[in-house]
């Protein structure tokens, strides 16, 4: 079994997770069972999907975990573009989240690459 808690991208993952709600409490209220939800259960997913890759035996099942993860990733970047579409999110805010985003994407690709490797 492997310690998720090592991989950088689960850390940076939870990260992704405190900013996410933070910048969702000042999203309108008729939003709340809406795209705040949805961003929300998304950015939460990636972390989770690394955690129970990790604890999967084969490289192929956390491999498939981690796409999942990093699709959950993509998730939440469309779904702040939406957001910051809307006027939700301001510039001084999408901009930092997106490279965030865009960091812990290439992190779970990467990871991905070394698993894959490893057949």
């Amino acid at each position: 079994m492997r310690n998720f808690r090592k991989y950088d991208a689960w850390q940076n993952a939870l990260q992704v997770v405190e900013t996410i709600y933070r910048l969702t409490k000042c999203f309108p209220e008729d939003e709340k069972y809406g795209l705040t939800n949805q961003v929300r259960r998304a950015a939460v997913s990636i972390a989770s999907n690394i955690a129970e890759g990790a604890s999967r035996e084969s490289e192929v099942d956390f491999a498939r975990f981690l796409e999942i993860s990093l699709g959950s990733a993509f998730e939440v970047e469309t779904q702040i573009f939406i957001a910051n579409q809307l006027g939700y999110v301001t510039a001084e805010n999408y901009e930092p989240l997106l490279n965030q985003l865009t960091i812990l994407q290439k992190q779970i690709n990467s990871l991905i690459s070394k698993i894959r490797q490893k057949r």
